[in-house]
Order: structure tokens, then C-alpha cells, then sequence
């Protein structure tokens, strides 16, 4: 078939912001700005004051963000990580990298970890003494928050970290409640620390030994990854971070750390891999910052223990700078889109839409995806037909033999993992792209 309507499409996307994104490669090629320059503070003041934090701390990918994070908290051998068993690998390799053991548990049917599974495991640990969960990694998935009320509350209980992989949802938010704490606060204006943060400190502190690294010294801002400014209007579809007054939070402000991933086809996307952390705690976003460069305090030289290769290229912090300005009218187009399928579409009882309509929560849509009864036929038929899909993961990492995790049985995810179909879902999409696609669907189903 001639038509072809393409999942993403960065060539075009290019071309749409072409002047400033030369602008940007110019000016850091001109003056040889290439490793931890000020392309990169800058970005990292714009995406702290974006998400809503006090600092944000440039990494190589999602993974490594992850991975800091939960080195950042203490966790390590004999620890235990709650994850989703429907997300990308890389949230359980981070916990396994550092040592600890991923627990997994199913998801709901928005795709994000079942709160109430994850109240059933934990309160089953209570009972029997186990005490080896230390932590927990909500997944935002395809633009949309887990329950990070909930969430928070039971890490507040059961005195867990949070870490939030918030690498497909940049941009969406939440109805804070006045019972939830930002577990992040602990190193702002908070007095009181959580039971789960004051345990996440003591860890850190032990870790701190270890390497050498001392986080009970003054810290210039400066050299903690960048401080967020005071004021930084983003122009968001969900309310400026300045303009809540606590009511509503972002993702990746929740927990102790917000991890980002800035892969190209990400909702911000670079050109190559990276990404960053967000947190509201300096002695987190010290360790990043020396962490990422070996372990070397880049202002005095010393070495604070044996680190990692994981900065953020200059040139891709200068290009994703430019692309964060665009972000918010960007996600504007994204619902607008999400609308036009929704309309068009929501009769087909046999397909289930990414449309939740909980008011606490909102969509940035980095991901349209959809659930069919039929499956692969569903989505090779819309293949043959000139619309490119994603189908993320037909089969479930937990049950790749050579990653050794446990499988305690997950109906959800094994159901939607035979039937998820992303839709094309970009801002270089064409209205009449997105007819077309309504049109394949509503053909696959015998509809006009």
C-alpha cells in the first residue's frame, strides 16, 4: 500500500524547529562547549523548574537515572525493590545492579502498578517480620501517572523510598491530597523527616562511608547538578509548578527522586540517548553530580569513591533545552489528537482506549495505546495498511529465562501484553494522518 502514516517521525520534527535547533548545535560547536558546560546547567535549571523541584541532575539514559537513584537511597545487597511486572526492563536491572532483588507486581487497567496488590504484598511482609522491602519504583507509563496519593501513602506506612520512572510521562500531573508529604521535601523546608526517608538517609550516610563521599558538608548549589530559579513560566497543561501552591504535582516530584529518559522517541526526545534525575534533596543530587563523572567533584578535583561514566552530552542537553520551551503546546496537540481517536473510535466495543477520566489525574499522551481482543491480528492488519505500531512487550520480561525473575503470576499483564497496540501518536501527525488511521481502525472492525 502506498499510504504509510509513521509511528514517530524526527526527520519532520526537525524541520518544524530547524532554525533553533542549528542555533543551538552553532553555538555549542562554536565555542567548543562540550562536556558539562553551560548548555547543560541551563537545561537542567529549565527541566527542575518544569517538573517542579529544586535540582536536576544530567545523566547518559533513563537507566542510569534509575540506577543513581537508587544507589542515591542506600539500596543495595539483601534489600528488596517493588516493581511493575508490565514496563520496560530497565526499571528491574537498575534494582538488580545494585544488588537488591526486584519484587513484581501486577498491573491495573491503566497500565500502572495495582495499588492494592501492592498493599496486599506489603501488609503480608508485616505480618510475617520479612522487613526486606526497602523501596518502591512506580512506573508512569505512556504519559500517565500510577497513584502517587496512594502510593505515598503506603511508603509513608510501611516506611519505603520512592523512586518514580517517570520516563514516559514528562509533563503529567496530579492532584496532590493535604495527607501526602513529598517524600522529596526532606531536603528542603520540611522539619520532620518521614520514617521512610529518615530510614533512606541512614542508608545514604552508610553508603556515604563507603565511598568516601561526605554529605553532611556545605554545598554550593552550583555544583549539584543546577538549582531550579525561583521563577520559570512553562506555559503547561497542567498547572506551573510557581502557580499550585502544593495542590498539584507533577511527575517525578513525588518521591525521593523523579527518573527521566530522553531516548528519541520519547515525548522529549533527544538526538541520541539520554537522561536525568529530579529531586528536591541536595545530598541526592551531590551524589548524582559527583557519581556521574567518575566520582570526581568537578570543582575541586577530589574524588568522592568510584563512580560511573553516565553525564549528559552538552550538545543533546542544548538541543533537549530548545525542544522543553515547545513541550507544552506539544502536549496540547498530543490530548487533541487523543480526543479525535477517542471520538471516533470509543464504539468499538472490542477495543479498549487509554481514556480514564479520573479528574486527579491528566494525560500527556506519550503513547496512544489501545488493547484489542484479536491481537497480533489486530496490529499486522494495520501494518499491512501503511500505519506503523508499536507492540510493547508481547512477551512479558519476566518471562525471559536469562533475567532470572520471579513469576508469581500476573493475569493483567499477561492479557495486555496480548493485546496492546500503540497508535501513531506525534506532533508532526497530520489531521489527515490522523483520519487515516481512524479509518484503518474502524475498517479492521467491519466500520465506516
Amino acid at each position: 500500500m502506498d499510504r504509510k502514516v509513521k509511528f514517530v517521525e524526527p526527520a519532520k520534527l526537525y524541520g518544524m524547529i530547524k532554525e533553533e535547533l542549528d542555533a543551538a548545535y552553532f553555538e555549542v560547536m562554536s565555542k567548543g562547549d562540550l562536556i558539562d558546560r553551560g548548555q547543560l546547567k541551563r537545561f537542567e535549571e529549565n527541566l527542575a523548574a518544569f517538573v517542579g523541584t529544586k535540582y536536576a541532575v544530567g545523566l547518559n539514559s533513563g537507566y542510569d537515572a534509575l540506577h543513581m537513584s537508587l544507589r542515591a537511597a542506600g539500596i543495595g545487597a539483601g534489600d528488596a525493590v517493588i516493581v511493575p511486572a508490565h514496563t520496560f526492563v530497565a526499571t528491574a536491572s537498575a534494582v538488580v545492579n545494585v544488588g537488591a532483588r526486584p519484587v513484581l507486581v501486577d498491573v491495573g487497567k491503566d497500565f500502572n502498578i495495582d495499588c492494592d496488590r501492592v498493599e496486599e504484598l506489603l501488609a503480608t511482609e508485616a505480618r510475617s517480620g520479612g522487613g526486606r522491602i526497602k523501596a518502591i519504583i512506580p512506573v508512569h507509563l505512556s504519559g500517565y501517572m500510577a497513584d502517587m496519593a496512594r502510593i505515598m501513602e503506603l511508603a509513608e506506612r510501611y516506611r519505603l523510598v520512592v523512586v518514580e520512572d517517570a520516563c514516559q510521562s514528562l509533563g503529567a500531573g496530579m492532584e496532590r491530597t493535604n495527607t501526602v508529604n513529598r517524600q522529596q521535601q526532606a531536603g528542603g523546608d520540611r522539619r520532620e523527616e518521614t520514617g521512610a526517608h529518615h530510614e533512606t538517609r541512614r542508608g545514604r550516610k552508610k553508603l556515604a562511608k563507603q565511598s568516601g563521599d561526605l554529605f553532611g558538608e556545605e554545598m554550593d548549589a552550583a555544583a549539584i547538578g543546577a538549582a531550579a530559579p525561583k521563577e520559570t513560566a512553562t506555559g503547561s497543561v497542567s498547572p506551573a509548578p510557581e502557580d499550585v501552591s502544593g495542590g498539584w504535582g507533577r511527575a517525578g516530584s513525588w518521591g525521593l527522586t523523579g527518573c527521566w529518559s530522553f531516548y528519541p522517541f520519547k515525548i522529549l526526545g533527544g538526538y541520541g540517548d539520554g537522561g536525568a534525575i529530579t529531586t528536591d534533596d541536595p545530598d541526592v543530587a551531590l551524589f548524582a553530580t559527583r557519581m556521574r563523572y567518575n566520582g570526581e567533584d568537578r570543582q575541586t578535583g577530589e574524588y568522592h569513591g568510584h563512580g560511573f561514566t553516565c553525564l549528559l552530552d552538552n550538545l543533546q542537553a542544548a538541543f533537549l533545552d530548545v525542544k522543553l520551551r515547545y513541550l507544552p503546546q506539544w502536549i496540547i496537540r498530543r490530548q487533541a489528537i487523543a480526543a479525535r481517536y477517542r471520538a471516533a473510535l470509543s464504539d468499538l466495543t472490542d477495543l479498549l482506549l487509554p481514556h480514564y477520566d479520573d479528574p486527579r489525574r491528566d494525560h500527556v499522551y506519550q503513547n496512544y495505546t489501545v488493547r484489542s481482543l484479536q491481537g497480533n491480528d489486530f496490529s499486522e492488519y494495520l501494518k499491512a495498511r501503511g500505519v506503523e505500531v508499536l507492540t510493547q512487550f508481547r512477551k512479558p520480561y519476566y518471562r525471559h529465562e536469562a533475567l532470572k525473575l520471579e513469576d508469581r503470576g500476573f493475569p493483567e499483564t499477561e492479557a495486555l501484553s496480548r493485546e496492546v497496540c500503540s497508535l501513531p501518536m506525534n506532533v508532526e501527525m497530520t489531521d489527515d494522518e490522523v483520519d487515516y488511521v481512524i479509518t484503518v481502525v474502524r475498517s479492521f472492525y467491519g466500520k465506516t
